[in-house]
């Protein structure tokens, strides 16, 4: 008979954190991570320490460190980043002291902009369907073992803003997100993962924004952009040159938080033309990065009167949908 995979609960918060906000996400469709009130500094250094007379064993220390480093390498936003330093007052323990409720197999406080703490539960706790077995315990991993460092790297997740995604029917998606309602056992997908899911990711990156313009957008996101085009001049002589520059930019949409409004860099921005009058778009070729960010520039000779637009595709393995500028007229005398 199998057992009921216990839940992370979100136990013993400093502030009421039962408001949960979501951005494109519902109990039934799949999208970012839903999240708790309350976000750190953007690029807070968060820093742990040992929790004094419940310091996790030497077997978990190096997990539970690495996890902090998951987070950190993984974040793809300007979230929080976590690191180890003794004597820190944001406190992290094991053992029996573990104020998780009756199902946790970890717990976590979280208090923005000021504090935090995480439990693990000890090796060998007795719950209703069994008795906890952590696969850092033994030397060779049994089945039916939980992952140090995926269940840390949970309730880092959870310390961030992310509270547990919301799966599709079947969990077909489970994957794209670490902060479950349930945790996976080896050998099942996803009991090990050691970095954040898109999901997660996406969440993080609508909360605390992008770390750069030529930084991708999460494919768990679905971001509208809009694309603008300007010639200088817009009238020139017979042969002479203008220049068309292209602003791409993700689109201002409240629900899009800090990402509204961002400029787009270091993507494919194409320029096409047609004479004017005429109804057949051609390709002229693709614009090259401007002087600011999200902006593209293209520099050509005219012998007549031109319509010019942009064209941003939507791209692969990102969460951005493509647009096209309004066309612009550049005329030519003679």
């Amino acid at each position: 008979m199998s057992h009921v995979k216990p839940v992370r609960w979100v136990g013993c918060l400093l502030v009421a954190l039962l408001l949960l906000l979501t951005v494109a996400s519902s109990a039934t469709a799949h999208g970012p991570d839903p999240i708790f009130s309350g976000r750190w500094n953007q690029n807070q250094d968060l820093r742990y320490a040992w929790r004094s007379g419940a310091v996790p064993p030497s077997a978990y220390q190096g997990p539970i460190n690495a996890a902090a480093a998951d987070v950190n390498a993984s974040r793809g936003s300007q979230a929080a980043t976590f690191a180890y330093s003794s004597g820190a007052s944001n406190l992290v323990g094991y053992g029996t002291g573990a104020t998780c409720g009756t199902l946790g197999l970890a717990c976590f406080t979280r208090n923005p902009t000021s504090s935090f703490t995480v439990w693990m539960r000890e090796q060998g706790h007795r719950f209703d369907w069994g008795s906890l077995r952590w696969c850092q315990a033994y030397s060779s991993w049994p089945d039916g073992c939980y992952d140090v460092e995926n269940v840390i790297l949970d309730e880092f997740g959870h310390v961030e803003i992310l509270t547990h995604h919301s799966n599709l029917s079947g969990e077909s998606d489970y994957l794209d997100a670490v902060v479950q309602e349930l945790s996976r056992t080896k050998p099942k997908a996803g009991y090990n993962a050691h970095g954040l899911g898109r999901c997660d990711v996406a969440a993080l990156q609508v909360q605390y924004d992008m770390p750069g313009w030529g930084a991708k957008y999460s494919t768990c996101l679905s971001l509208a952009t809009t694309l603008t085009l300007a010639g200088s001049p817009t009238a020139v002589s017979k042969g002479a040159s203008t220049t068309l520059t292209a602003t791409l930019k993700v689109a201002d949409v409240a629900s899009y938080s800090r990402l509204a409004l961002n400029p787009v860099a270091l993507r494919t921005v194409v320029l096409q033309r047609r004479p004017s009058g005429a109804t057949t778009w051609t390709t002229v070729g693709t614009m090259s990065n401007g002087p600011t960010s999200g902006t593209y520039t293209q520099t050509l000779s005219l012998t007549a009167r031109t319509d010019f637009r942009a064209v941003f595709a939507t791209p692969s393995g990102e969460g951005l949908l493509g647009s096209t500028s309004p066309s612009v007229t550049v005329s030519v005398g003679s």
